[in-house]
């Protein structure tokens, strides 16, 4: 999660300064988003078939054979053959994260007690370190870019996770999650009504977020921050990457402390009930920062500490529901199933995502930040919509 989340800064902020529009920097991470669909639709299968070791290890190898082609980049190719290589390469990237992510979630499932909100504990745990690592990922992106340049960078990630995947495998416990060698294909898809309607939520509430975090607010930040000198690039560069970093560690502290944070909700109402009710609170938010925008168009102080401000209290909002939502996804399935309805649930992630990465880079080419946020409100409305099908026994 550190070098994806590093990867993904210096990718997007190296290749805006080469002249790439908002749709062409979009285009670079749709392969990544689309790989997350196909990746997590049949990991779980793989997992169930060979174990959790192999597809964690293939994962940590695949990424470390990303960062080593990113190297390859030259500057004097043209856009659309950059383009084509790098979503290419980001493709691989995704393939690795989502890999890595289905495995160390179904892992939880089958280590965790189940007793006195445990399991509930310990994948808010998992969940908001990985992001809290994905966030530093952000902050060391920008800050290698701007100390060692583009293809350092990747050479120093790449070492660094050498290192621990060959620390990984001599710690980790063999055959972990073989459930079934003989497990068909099409179990991959739930029958359980509860489990997609929590998976069609997860297509909204993350294609809410990505819609205007992708491309959409490190663009517009860009914007205000730098008037396109090298040394104000450098600066922008550090700044939005230094900004980025601390929302994603917020974000996971949030989501780890989330068990603490509704400790009293717990203990009086179902999971499913405290899930739906946190949906309709995120709801609200971007179009409040739509309007606010709309007050002051050409006064970019007050723009930028306004995005900040509502950026952060998304940000509670949004890792509250986030965490509940994977503590659910556990929930609902079985040991029998975990790896299979994980897999199948973070397909609905990763397409989530695919479908803000596009609407980010197109949002923001044609109205700006404020058409960003004004799909990502609607995006949450059908969130919301998704949230209120479960049923809660």
């Amino acid at each position: 999660m550190l070098t994806d989340g590093a990867l993904r800064m210096l990718v997007l902020l190296h290749f805006h300064v080469l002249g790439f529009n908002p749709i062409q920097l979009a285009y670079l991470f749709l392969l990544y988003e689309f790989a997350g669909i196909i990746t997590n639709l049949s990991a779980g299968w793989l997992a169930s078939k060979f174990g959790l070791n192999v597809t964690l290890y293939s994962g940590l190898i695949l990424q470390i054979i990303s960062l080593l082609l990113l190297t390859q980049v030259n500057e004097n190719w043209t856009i659309f053959a950059s383009v084509i290589f790098v979503m290419f390469v980001q493709g691989l990237s995704g393939v690795s994260k989502d890999l890595t992510k289905m495995s160390s979630k179904s892992a939880v499932k089958l280590l965790a007690p189940e007793k006195n909100n445990k399991l509930f504990k310990w994948v808010s745990f998992l969940t908001g370190s990985k992001n809290t690592v994905k966030g530093l990922g952000f902050f060391i992106g920008g800050l290698l870019l701007y100390l060692f340049e583009f293809q350092n960078s990747l050479i120093i990630m790449s070492i660094i996770l050498f290192l621990v995947l060959t620390l990984t495998y001599i710690i980790m416990p063999k055959d972990l999650g073989t459930l079934d060698k003989k497990v068909k294909f099409s179990e991959v898809f739930s029958k359980n009504k509860n489990i997609n309607y929590l998976s069609l939520s997860r297509v909204f509430l993350f294609g809410a977020r990505d819609v205007w975090f992708v491309v959409g607010v490190p663009i517009f930040f860009y914007s205000i921050l730098s008037d396109g000198s090298v040394d104000e690039n450098k600066k922008a560069f550090f700044i939005i990457g230094t900004f980025l970093a601390l929302w994603i560690i917020i974000y996971g502290v949030i989501q780890a402390l989330t068990p603490k944070l509704i400790s009293n909700q717990i203990s009086k109402f179902s999971a499913v009930k405290i899930a739906k009710d946190w949906s309709l609170y995120l709801f609200p938010i971007p179009i409040i920062l739509f309007f606010l925008l709309k007050l002051y168009p050409d006064n970019n102080d007050f723009n930028l500490i306004i995005t900040i401000m509502i950026l952060l209290a998304f940000c509670f909002f949004f890792a509250i529901n986030s965490s509940l939502h994977s503590f659910l996804i556990l929930k609902l399935t079985n040991k029998k199933r975990v790896s299979l309805d994980v897999g199948f649930y973070y397909m609905s992630n990763a397409a989530g995502r695919l479908i803000g990465t596009l609407f980010s880079g197109l949002s923001y080419t044609y109205g700006g930040i404020e058409i960003c946020l004004f799909v990502s409100s609607v995006m949450l409305l059908i969130n919301r919509l998704g949230m209120s099908k479960l049923e809660e026994n």
